[in-house]
C-alpha cells in the first residue's frame, strides 16, 4: 500500500478512537441510568438513543448539519464564542461517528449493567460506600466484559460510518475523508482495485473488532 493509503487508514482509526473517547463517559452514564432506574418517560429516552440505528444515516447527518452549522444553535455559538468551525472539518467527522456509534455502546453497556446482581451494590451501600465508589469498584468491574464488547462494537461502527459523515463533514481528501468515503470515491472513479483494497482493510479491522466483542460476550454468558 502507498503512503497515502496508510495515512488514510491512520486518519480513520484516529477519528474512530476520538469519537469513542467522546461518547464513552456520557454513554456509560446513560447506560447505567437506564439499567438501574425506572421513571416516567424512560421509553422515550430509550427510543431516542436507538433512533440512529434505524434512521437513514443521512437523516442523522442532516440533523447534525442543522445543529452544528455556522447558523445552527450549537455551531453558531461555538463560532461566536470560540471561533470554532465544526461542519466540513475533522470535528464533524468525530461528531458523526460518535452519533452513529453511541447507540451500540449504550445498548451493550446497559445490558451488562442490568445483569449485575443488585445485592452486591446494596450491601456496599449498607457499609457506607457512596454511589461513585460502588460504580467503580463493583458495578463496572462486574459488567466489564459487556462494556468492553460495547466499546468494540461502537469502534467498528465508527469505522464503517458513511451517510452521516458525508452529510456533515463532506469528502475532503486529507481533511475529512475516511475509509468508507475513500471506497465510495474509488468506485465513482472506476478504480475497482483501489476500492477493493480499502474494502479489504475495512473488513479486516471490522472483523477483528466484532470477533473480539463476540468472544467477550460469550465469556460473559
Amino acid at each position: 500500500m502507498s503512503v497515502a493509503e496508510w495515512q488514510l487508514i491512520g486518519f480513520s482509526l484516529r477519528m474512530a478512537l476520538a469519537s469513542l473517547l467522546l461518547v464513552l463517559p456520557p454513554g456509560l452514564a446513560l447506560a447505567w441510568w437506564l439499567a438501574k432506574y425506572n421513571w416516567r418517560g424512560k421509553s422515550i429516552i430509550e427510543t431516542l438513543v436507538t433512533l440512529p440505528l434505524v434512521l437513514p444515516p443521512v437523516v442523522t447527518g442532516l440533523v447534525l448539519l442543522e445543529l452544528f452549522g455556522r447558523h445552527g444553535p450549537i455551531g453558531g455559538w461555538l463560532h461566536r464564542a470560540f471561533g470554532l468551525e465544526v461542519v466540513f472539518t475533522w470535528r464533524a467527522v468525530v461528531l458523526a461517528l460518535a452519533a452513529m456509534s453511541l447507540p451500540l455502546l449504550v445498548r451493550a453497556a446497559r445490558t451488562a449493567f442490568a445483569e449485575v446482581d443488585a445485592r452486591y451494590e446494596q450491601l456496599a451501600r449498607t457499609l457506607g460506600a457512596g454511589e461513585w465508589r460502588i460504580f467503580f469498584t463493583i458495578t463496572l468491574p462486574l459488567a466489564r466484559r459487556g462494556v468492553v464488547a460495547g466499546i468494540l462494537l461502537a469502534f467498528a461502527r465508527s469505522l464503517g460510518e458513511f451517510g452521516a459523515t458525508i452529510m456533515v463533514a463532506g469528502n475532503i481528501p486529507g481533511q475529512t475523508m475516511t475509509l468508507p468515503l475513500a471506497i465510495y470515491q474509488a468506485v465513482q472513479a472506476d478504480d475497482e482495485a483501489h476500492a477493493w483494497l480499502l474494502a479489504g482493510v475495512s473488513a479486516i479491522i471490522a472483523f477483528t473488532a466484532v470477533f473480539a466483542s463476540e468472544q467477550l460476550q460469550g465469556r460473559r454468558a
